[in-house]
C-alpha cells in the first residue's frame, strides 16, 4: 500500500557533478517520477531545450517571479539565478506522484525549509579531480569561472550534513540504480504509511 501524497525528491551537489545527467535517465527509466523544470537566468547550453531542460528567463522576468511568488526556492549562483516554479510542484505531488528537483545546494536548503518530509540526496563525485575534469570537459567555462566552480564545490560538499542520502556519481546507471533504491525505501517508510494502515484496523 502506497501513501496517497507524492513524494518531494531533491537531489543536488556540486555544478558538473552530473545532476542533469542522472535525472535524465531515471526519467527515462522510471516513468512514476516526474521532473521538475527549472527556471534560470543562464544562457542555454547546446541541445538544451527552452521548458525540457529548463525554463530560460531574463533577469527582469526572474525577478518577477520572486515578487509575486511563483518559485518554491531561488537562488543566484554565479551571476546566474535558479528557481523552482511552486505550482507545479504542489500540484504533483497532492496528485500522489513523486516529484525530482534537480537544484543547488542553496536552494535545497530553502525547500528543506518549507518541506522538511522530503527526500534529500546530495550527489557525489568520484573525486575532486573528476569533477574539474567534467567540468572543463563541457568547454562552456574558461578559466576563471572553472576555479569560481571549484571553490563552491569545496564550500557545497561541507554542507553534505543537512542531505538523508549521499549517492555517488561514478557511472550514470549505478547512481540511477542507487536513487531507484531510496525512492522505494521511502515510500515503505512507517512514519508515511502508518495513518493509512491504522484506518484498517479501527472499530467502526
Amino acid at each position: 500500500m502506497k501513501d496517497d501524497k507524492g513524494l518531494l525528491i531533491v537531489l543536488s551537489g556540486p555544478a558538473g557533478v552530473g545532476k542533469g545527467t542522472v535525472c535524465n535517465a531515471l526519467r527515462n527509466e522510471d516513468t512514476d517520477i516526474e521532473y521538475s523544470v527549472s527556471a534560470t537566468t543562464r544562457q542555454p547550453r547546446a541541445g538544451e531545450t527552452h521548458g525540457i531542460n529548463y525554463f530560460f528567463k531574463t533577469k527582469q522576468e526572474f525577478e518577477e517571479m520572486i515578487e509575486n511568488n511563483k518559485l518554491l526556492e531561488w537562488a543566484k549562483y554565479v551571476d546566474n539565478y535558479y528557481g523552482t516554479p511552486l505550482d507545479y510542484v504542489e500540484e504533483t505531488i497532492d496528485k500522489g506522484k513523486d516529484i525530482i528537483l534537480e537544484i543547488e545546494v542553496q536552494g535545497a536548503k530553502k525547500v528543506k525549509e518549507r518541506y522538511p518530509d522530503g527526500v534529500f540526496i546530495f550527489l557525489m563525485p568520484p573525486s575532486l579531480a573528476e569533477l574539474r575534469n567534467r567540468i572543463v570537459g563541457r568547454g562552456t567555462e574558461n578559466e576563471d569561472l572553472i576555479n569560481k566552480r571549484m571553490n563552491v564545490a569545496r564550500e557545497e560538499i561541507d554542507m553534505m550534513e543537512s542531505y538523508d542520502y549521499v549517492v555517488e556519481n561514478d557511472e550514470v546507471e549505478k547512481a540511477v540504480e542507487r536513487i531507484k533504491s531510496i525512492v522505494t525505501a521511502e515510500h515503505c517508510k512507517k512514519d508515511r504509511l502508518i495513518e493509512k494502515y491504522k484506518q484498517l484496523v479501527e472499530v467502526e
